[in-house]
């Protein structure tokens, strides 16, 4: 898995909810995509390229999202507090 193009899609990820109010908004509502749409071995590929190297690469919302919501990406049971206008059905998407 080339962690280059996770780094792509999460920063584009976040470019989309960066402009809401607050950061934390943001970051909530990129680490809920992240966790809906990508399939876990991506998320944990990301987080664990993170944990090498830093975060230099990645947006600031990123960043924030993956730090603020490290243990529902990586399979936890924590909930991602998102705006309810991005959650989707029960169940997930089609990521795992």
């Amino acid at each position: 898995m080339n962690v280059q193009t996770l780094i792509k899609m999460a920063n584009q990820i976040g470019t989309f909810f960066e402009p809401e109010v607050a950061i934390e908004v943001a970051a909530d509502d990129t680490a809920g995509h992240i966790k809906r749409f990508w399939d876990p071995r991506m998320r944990h590929a990301l987080i664990q390229h993170v944990d090498a190297y830093g975060d230099e690469e990645l947006l600031p919302v990123v960043a924030a999202a993956l730090d603020r919501n490290r243990t529902a990406l990586l399979g936890g049971k924590a909930n991602i507090d998102e705006e309810e206008q991005w959650k989707g059905p029960a169940g997930g998407g089609d990521a795992g």
